[in-house]
């Protein structure tokens, strides 16, 4: 379904997933991508003529249709796009991890270049919301930051971890692009304009993503696995051994829906439908991919796929012809249908062949007078049945939830396969026990290393003790978001010393049949009315949580964990629908760390300044220095000359020196700043709705205004608005 029809050999390394195409003239579409050596090359065979040669975009001296940007530093994201609809063209957006750089090749000139202490992780260009001018919005070290065509910064927010993957897609159906944001702490979340509308925990970071249409949008992690989701449900995933390295939406078959394109780290490109996630086109690169684009590259109005391996390989495809597209699709789902209904004629005839087999084995049986009496078939009402409870652990074993599995006879399991996301390494587990140890009921030790539900897919082997062929049972249980805190006494547990307090409008019922849904209470449990008081113990790190219900409705949390409290919140709120919610906090602990961390970020920012003086005076006295020494090579005065580069030799490893200390300041500030943003996105999960919105602004004000008392204030009772 995709055509080949040009192929180009670029004399540069590709970074991977830095790859885009502009047109940064208004009209001819130029390949761009970053190198390993903190370049960008601009390729650029339409207009020949145009040559540049500047201190920042240069002409390749191997390459009379190359151009390089000299960035001087590592590029750690690119993209291309309208950032000002008012200059008729692309701009070039480039990321590292210090600096962000709008510019206007066409013109040879900045748009704007800003210093960015978060760091840029990813970049996308476009539309956000409401927003009227286009953004260029970079994720960095837990922040969100979108500048406009002049450099101003005019959204902002945190997220939970690091930033990997960005992506602009109309989610809720609205007209109106939301930000997807995928994470090192493995969530996709959604934003709308600042407020998260959705979040999605997957297995692994989310590398990358791309809108596909309407709110279908793709994405890829760093253990190889693809897939594709339809708002908050996935569709598809599939997981391969490779890593994906480039994803892309692409209408390969001209039918109006676009297929996921995939580059992937073993050389491999394929292209699989939207609706089953099956491999519909294929091709191999000698190399790892680097980027999967699209243009009119040979300017002929027809829209090419475009794929870079890390070599500088690039090859262009074309999709067939509407007619031929349709009679190939209407060929592969004429395929796809006799496949389908020939692996459903290999099912039956394989359960006939089992049926029968168990048919013999009985009549063999009743032959030859079996003790047991058990014939191969087991009863029609066998049942399967499962149950979640709390395992206090040993000294051989750590406390954790237990999946009791157990047949409703005297049946026996011959062995167990249990999926879940998060769970377990691979993602699956399997219990098959020896055959001295065969019963009717298997124990699953399950310890869920983050608060979220999990679907547990259990598929069981059952049968007869002395059955060759055996039934498999399947169901799925959910496993409860807070399954790992048990019921404790609350006059026997020592009380944290934070808390959080707010007020519900909703009857003691909905919050009892909300603690039901959400942790594993004994059946025996019972919350008739308020005012009640329950206590939980983590099974992690044994600490306390005690909610609080009065008849007035207010709610106090008493935990020392913030994540843990922010947890509750947002379930609570999602469960009883809530769409606004101010909190009271008050966390002394947790408090005192962030203001020592903020503390280090001033002394790291006061180091930063002063080595950047003591530098810059430096490299003057090395320049003069360097001046000298040539003077006295030329005056043949080789005694002041061998002084001069001496102390040029010393002055230049001190400069060294120096820049390693200021590397080392720079990585301690990047962490504590990581802090800081983690403890504002934290405050805001403390709230819902428009609260939280308030709460994150508020504090990155009192950041920007150095006013520390302000940002503790704004935490614990919330911001009012401007």
């Amino acid at each position: 379904m995709l055509v080949p029809i040009f192929t180009l050999k670029l004399n540069h390394k590709i970074n991977p997933r830095m790859v885009a195409v502009g047109k940064y003239d208004g009209t001819h579409p130029c390949l761009t991508a970053a190198t390993q050596a903190g370049k960008v090359f601009i390729h650029n065979p339409h207009a020949r003529s145009q040559r540049f040669s500047t201190n920042r975009l240069v002409q390749s001296s191997h390459d009379s249709d190359i151009s390089l940007l000299n960035i001087n530093q590592n590029v750690s994201c690119l993209t291309a796009g309208v950032l000002d609809p008012q200059l008729g063209c692309d701009s070039l957006i480039v990321g590292t991890q210090t600096n962000l750089l709008a510019y206007d090749v066409h013109n040879n000139s900045d748009l704007f270049f800003k210093e960015i202490a978060d760091g840029a992780n990813a970049v996308v260009l476009g539309s956000l919301g409401e927003i009227p001018s286009p953004l260029a919005i970079i994720g960095g070290n837990c922040a969100l930051q979108g500048f406009d065509c002049r450099g101003n910064d005019v959204f902002w927010t945190v997220t939970g971890d690091n930033v990997r993957s960005l992506a602009l897609c109309d989610f809720n159906g609205d007209g109106k692009k939301e930000l997807l944001v995928g994470s090192e702490d493995f969530d996709i979340r959604v934003f709308k304009e600042d407020e998260i509308v959705a979040e999605m925990t997957e297995t692994e970071t989310i590398t990358a993503m791309c809108p596909m249409y309407a709110s279908r949008f793709g994405y890829a992690l760093s253990n190889g696995t693809v897939g594709v989701y339809e708002r908050m449900s996935r569709y598809w995933r599939i997981k391969s051994k490779n890593l994906a390295m480039s994803i892309h939406a692409f209408d390969l078959n001209s039918d109006g829906v676009c297929e996921l394109i995939t580059g992937w780290s073993n050389g491999k490109v394929d292209a699989r439908s939207d609706r089953t996630g099956e491999v519909i086109f294929k091709d191999n690169f000698s190399s790892s991919i680097a980027g999967v684009v699209e243009g009119d590259y040979r300017m002929d109005g027809k829209t090419q796929l475009i794929c870079c391996s890390v070599d500088g390989e690039v090859r262009g495809y074309l999709p067939s012809s509407q007619e031929t597209a349709g009679s190939l699709m209407d060929t592969s789902v004429e395929q796809e249908l006799v496949r389908e209904l020939s692996q459903k004629k290999q099912n039956l005839l394989l359960e006939l062949k089992n049926y029968q087999e168990n048919s013999k084995q009985g009549e063999l049986r009743l032959q030859v007078s079996d003790p047991d009496g058990q014939m191969g078939v087991i009863p029609a009402n066998t049942q399967l049945q499962t149950a979640l409870s709390v395992n206090m652990g040993s000294d051989l074993q750590p406390a954790h939830v237990e999946l009791s599995i157990s047949t409703s006879n005297d049946t026996i399991i011959r062995a167990v396969l249990i999926f879940a996301e998060g769970i377990f390494e691979g993602e699956s587990h399997v219990v098959h026990p020896s055959a001295q140890h065969l019963t009717g009921r298997i124990r699953v030790p399950i310890c869920p290393p983050k608060d979220v539900p999990v679907d547990l897919h259990i598929k069981a082997f059952v049968g007869y003790r002395s059955s060759v062929q055996f039934h498999v049972f399947e169901l799925t249980r959910q496993l409860p978001r807070f399954s790992m805190y048990v019921l404790g006494n609350p006059a026997t547990t020592p009380e944290p010393s934070s808390h959080v307090t707010f007020t519900i409008n909703e009857r003691v019922q909905r919050v009892v049949l909300w603690l039901n849904q959400n942790f594993l209470l004994p059946e025996d449990t019972e919350v008739q009315s308020a005012p009640f008081q329950i206590c939980f113990t983590s099974l992690r790190d044994s600490g306390t949580l005690l909610l609080n219900m009065k008849p007035n409705g207010e709610i106090t949390l008493r935990t020392d964990d913030v994540d843990l409290a922010g947890d509750i919140i947002q379930s609570m709120a999602t469960f009883l629908a809530i769409e606004d919610l101010p909190v009271e906090a008050n966390f002394p602990k947790y408090f005192d760390q962030l203001r020592k961390v903020l503390g280090k970020v001033d002394d790291s920012h006061s180091v930063h300044q002063k080595l950047t003086a003591d530098m810059a005076d430096q490299s003057n006295l090395i320049r003069s220095m360097l001046v000298q020494a040539e003077d006295s090579r030329l005056m043949r005065d080789m005694k002041n000359m061998k002084n001069r580069y001496t102390e040029l030799y010393d002055l230049n490893k001190d400069l060294i020196n120096r820049y390693k200390i200021r590397c080392n300041n720079h990585t301690e500030l990047l962490n504590n700043l990581k802090c800081v943003n983690q403890a504002i996105q934290r405050a805001g999960r403390l709230r819902v709705g428009k609260p939280k919105a308030q709460v994150i602004t508020a504090c990155r004000d009192a950041i920007r205004s150095n006013n520390i008392n302000a940002l503790f204030r704004i935490m614990r009772v919330g911001a009012t608005p401007s």
